[in-house]
């Protein structure tokens, strides 16, 4: 079941990765600034945090399978969508509608698993599912790169049709179905507000300071946005049955992840889109060269899933968590040092062992994140980290792009070159390393019944 679960998890990280790989083709193709085109991945990112916390409500009241092969048939249709595109708007249409499947499936399908496991095995639970899922990163550079190269751009979301109907047809034959009910009437206004204020920071975020709007628009937005999430979350406070329930974050192991875990993201988000960006427009690679270096990024995440159970077992959750963050902000500052010079095996080398460390991370995260949630909480909780899951790679993908048109400014150059990447790549570094002190404020023993029968 996790490893069928995790087919939707496959999907969406193949295509992230294929989509960050292709950027630069896409470009060429629409006639848009390679930077402009961040808009093809935070687009999508955003709808699929504005859409998640309606999920739990939405398979609670449906039914968690149904919704799963509704959530994969959507993001399937969406994907021939993205391949038909003519224009960045329709693009940005498409990736829209993907977000919104793709923020039924992932959170849903997790949720299937978290309501059949005891709690001692939720850390083999969450390898097991993540594993998979890894699959798509480490395949999606190189065939990102061969696909664009070969054939066409369009190619790297018509990847997505063949599996997502085998997932489809999986889920059905296999995956029993949880019994629907009747979970409160949702919360409207809380979701209408969450979703305009997430909306509205990412537009700012989007287009601060790149000229792309009227002058002030796009600090007014920031404004709103900041605006609206207060008024967002003094709601969600207060109501009886909140779009986002945020009285879980009472629960440590629960609040650390969730907090420290948004700012470790936003600075991890910064890296999928600066490499191919630094590889094809700084060392000149092409997409297909550009694919198998990047690849190196998830193959050190796929290696370091059978060693997340050992780590943990020895050092404890916090300890994991505080070091960790430290050594994975060392191998993205490393990436700022990259010049056409260095041999290939060294690039390879540091995004290999970034890629290690951030993939550890992640699963310490997502583990210890529903450690201590109730079985009754279980659909509030995916919906409030879910949110938290993607929010941060929207933001990372929002700051990267803003530090890179930013030091194009600054240095008076007409197109990004190998000091405007640097800028980008300390930048994540320094919010990466940032979470660390957060995670040092989780008690020693955080965790301990998870991994008590390995250590």
């Amino acid at each position: 079941m996790a490893a069928i679960v995790a087919s939707a998890l496959f999907m969406q990280n193949l295509d992230s990765t294929v989509v960050a790989t292709a950027l630069p083709a896409m470009a060429r193709s629409l006639g848009e600034d390679p930077l402009v085109m961040g808009v093809a991945i935070t687009s999508y990112l955003v709808a699929l945090t504005v859409f998640i916390p309606l999920s739990g409500w939405v398979a609670d009241r449906f039914g968690a399978k149904q919704v799963f092969m509704a959530a994969i048939a959507t993001f399937t249709l969406a994907s021939a969508f993205c391949g038909l595109s003519d224009g960045l708007a329709e693009l940005v249409a498409a990736r829209v509608l993907q977000g919104l499947g793709g923020a039924m499936m992932v959170p849903v399908g997790r949720l299937l698993l978290l309501r059949r496991v005891r709690k001692e095995e939720l850390l083999s639970v969450t390898t097991w599912l993540t594993m998979p899922g890894l699959l798509g990163p480490l395949l999606g550079p190189p065939v990102g790169g061969l696909l664009t190269d070969l054939i066409s751009w369009r190619a790297v979301f018509w990847i997505n049709l063949p599996v997502g109907v085998i997932g489809l047809l999986l889920v059905w034959r296999i995956i029993p179905a949880l019994p629907a009910s009747l979970p409160p009437p949702p919360d409207l206004r809380g979701l209408t507000l969450v979703g305009a204020a997430l909306a509205c920071l990412m537009f700012a975020f989007e287009t601060l300071g790149r000229g792309l709007v009227p002058g002030g628009v796009a600090e007014g937005m920031l404004v709103l946005g900041l605006a609206l999430t207060v008024v967002a979350v003094r709601h969600c406070l207060r109501a009886a049955n909140p779009a986002l329930d945020f009285s879980l974050m009472a629960i440590p192991s629960f609040r650390v992840p969730n907090v420290a875990g948004v700012i470790f993201r936003v600075g991890a988000g910064a890296v999928p889109f600066l490499v191919p960006l630094t590889l094809q427009l700084g060392f000149g690679a092409s997409a297909a060269q550009s694919g198998m270096i990047s690849f190196a990024t998830a193959l050190g995440a796929f290696a370091m899933k059978p060693m997340a159970k050992f780590a943990l077992g020895q050092f404890g959750f916090r300890n994991v968590l505080v070091w960790n963050a430290v050594l994975a902000s060392a191998a993205i500052a490393a990436c700022a040092a990259f010049r056409p010079a260095w041999p290939t095996a060294a690039v390879f080398l540091v995004l290999l062992l970034g890629g290690l460390f951030r993939s550890l991370h992640f699963t310490t995260l997502n583990t210890l994140a529903y450690a201590d949630v109730p079985q009754e909480k279980l659909s509030a909780a995916t919906s409030l980290y879910s949110t938290a899951q993607q929010l941060p790679q929207a933001l990372g993908v929002a700051v990267a792009s803003a530090v890179l048109q930013t030091s194009v400014a600054l240095g008076g150059r007409e197109a990004a070159s190998m000091p405007d990447f640097t800028a980008g790549f300390l930048v994540g570094a320094l919010l990466t390393l940032s979470a660390a002190p957060l995670a040092a404020r989780l008690p020693k023993d955080v965790g301990e019944g998870i991994v008590r029968g390995r250590r």
